[in-house]
């Protein structure tokens, strides 16, 4: 069983973690048990995203189980995530167990925040290439990119593309495919 986190926050942008927590989940309908995906928060709480949507996290960074993928996603949350100690020492604790650390739109912000994408490729949100670029990060202009083992998605619905790319790393390109079919997803692997 792959266990699969998304760090999740107030103010985080709704589709950066409910289009990777969909397209992450599917796979559970391809191959059936084979992955667990948890929403993870710094505490105990309602978290409202920034639309307004309000949901609950599975697990807190302090009661999180092991993780093989952790998601990162952005939003205008992301400007006071990337300061939170709390969350910074959660993300560089569990680099070193996890097979892929990944991102969404603005997430790669909180991630460059650790300095674990310093020097790295990464892409994120168009408009905060600069910022991003600004933090010591090698930025791409692309959809999904992959340095290592950190994958970065750019805009807010480039989470869809970012969980079926980590399908095709977790399993293999026809499973990614397969869950983009089921989807009605067309997936540019490009």
């Amino acid at each position: 069983m792959i266990n699969i986190g998304i760090l999740v926050f107030d103010e985080v942008e709704e589709l950066d973690f409910v289009g990777p927590f969909e397209v992450l989940s599917y796979v559970n309908k391809i191959k059936t048990d084979s992955v667990n995906v948890w929403l993870i928060g710094i505490d105990e709480k309602i978290i409202r995203g920034y639309n307004g949507l309000r949901f609950f996290t599975d697990y807190t960074i302090d009661s999180c189980p092991h993780l093989d993928v952790l998601v990162v996603p952005g939003g205008q949350g992301r400007k006071i995530a990337m300061k939170n100690i709390k969350i910074l020492n959660f993300i560089k604790s569990r680099y070193t167990e996890l097979k892929y650390l990944s991102s969404v739109c603005t997430g790669s912000l909180i991630i460059a925040s650790t300095g674990l994408l310093k020097y790295k490729h990464a892409t994120t949100y168009h408009t905060a290439f600069d910022e991003l670029s600004e933090m010591g990060v090698i930025v791409e202009k692309s959809k999904v990119v992959q340095d290592g083992n950190i994958i970065t998605g750019a805009g807010v619905s480039s989470g869809i593309d970012v969980g079926l790319y980590l399908l095709s790393k977790l399993f293999d390109e026809a499973t990614a495919q397969q869950a983009a079919d089921k989807i009605e997803y067309i997936w540019h692997k490009d």
